[in-house]
């Protein structure tokens, strides 16, 4: 990639825990929608930890008494809905496979936000670019049901305003030549990492905007608020921090959703579909050395609604026949309980992963480098 023009990119999963139980209760959706922390103290005791754009509109905010959300919310047809955070991890982790699909390095920095290096995947063009970032969003969709922003940009602080500024479900590119028009405007406590303390700090020396901060002499922030903190809010306002994104070192399962040809509820028509993924799911987990002692299947319904059912097995799952009779077991198990309810969509995945023996990571690598033993 050296002499290419560097291209990153940001993904947000729109109001994540939120849109996860509308996926799964589309019955809900329209409402405002609150997922909660309870601190078991009381019914209404804990805070908000996502609301959707309907709740927000009535002022709902992540971090807020779940007591005030109830009290904004009152007479509004609201739904209030506690954290499911193994579910919500799952969905993220299919979310992360579809985009290293598009042979881009991912960095995870929570369960709903990573950036993308798309330099070499785009060749260093931000048209092509912004065609892979419009295709990673469809796939996500497509995949999972979910929405999400990206924002693109020449680094990772720029790629990240750009996302905050393109919600919900948008997708903004900020080419290198617009990174000073696209932040001189915009107030100081919009730079990542500015929180209140420091944009406080920064007004009361009469530095309002991101261009007033970026003409700042660096040596005066420096002195202000330290080497690391002043250097980074010199080069942040001015579209020049370039920090590399780091690829995630291990993942938690593999996964494939398929459309069926047709809305089924036919076990072995379905089983049919899913061939293709559990062929390819076991090449994959081969490949980057990896053993699974889980197995599960994802459904979507007619009726837009996500499904899943899962086992652990006592040996790992390393030919196709253990994967398929696994598979064909949890799906008639799962369709016995929809009734007349059909599948529209229809997945696999493998979990529960460990290393298969004979390989090593690169930190097993790089500690044996160390000692001298390699």
């Amino acid at each position: 990639m050296r002499g290419m023009v560097r291209v990153v990119g940001c993904i947000d999963l729109d109001y994540f825990f939120a849109q996860a139980e509308e996926l799964r209760r589309p019955e809900i959706r329209g409402k405002p929608v609150v997922v909660c922390v309870y601190s078991g103290r009381s019914e209404v005791s804990g805070a908000v930890a996502s609301a959707n754009y309907v709740a927000r509109s009535f002022g709902v905010r992540a971090g807020m008494p779940i007591s005030w959300a109830m009290r904004l919310l009152e007479g509004k047809d609201a739904v209030f809905l506690p954290v499911d955070k193994p579910y919500y991890s799952e969905l993220s982790e299919r979310v992360f496979e579809v985009v290293e699909r598009f042979g881009v390095t991912l960095e995870v920095v929570s369960i709903d936000e990573a950036f993308i290096e798309m330099t070499g995947a785009s060749g260093g063009d931000f048209g092509k670019a912004e065609g892979l970032a419009s295709s990673i969003k469809r796939e996500i969709l497509n995949e999972t049901g979910l929405r999400c922003t990206v924002g693109v940009g020449p680094n990772k602080v720029v790629a990240k305003m750009a996302c905050d500024r393109a919600k919900p479900d948008g997708l903004l590119v900020v080419r290198p030549e617009e990174v000073r028009r696209f932040l001189d405007g915009l107030p100081v406590e919009e730079l990542p990492y500015v929180g209140k303390k420091v944009s406080e700090r920064l007004r009361s020396m009469g530095i309002a905007t991101i261009g007033q901060l970026s003409a700042v002499d660096p040596q005066v922030l420096i002195s202000k608020f330290g080497e690391a903190l002043g250097t980074y809010l010199h080069l942040a306002s001015r579209g020049e921090h370039d920090e590399p994104v780091v690829p995630r070192t291990g993942r938690t399962q593999f996964s494939r959703i398929v459309t069926l040809k047709r809305d089924s509820r036919d076990p072995e028509e379905i089983l049919a579909q899913l061939e293709g993924p559990m062929v390819r799911l076991l090449e994959e987990a081969r490949r980057q050395g990896y053993l699974c002692r889980g197995v599960g299947i994802i459904a979507i319904t007619t009726d837009l609604k996500t499904l899943s059912r899962s086992r652990k097995l006592k040996d790992p799952v390393v030919d196709l026949e253990t994967f398929r009779r696994n598979v064909a077991s949890l799906l008639v198990e799962l369709l016995g309980e929809l009734g007349d309810v059909r599948l529209r969509r229809a997945g696999v995945k493998l979990f529960e992963l460990e290393r298969a023996p004979g390989q090593r990571t690169l930190g097993d690598f790089m500690g044996s480098v160390k000692s001298g033993t390699s």
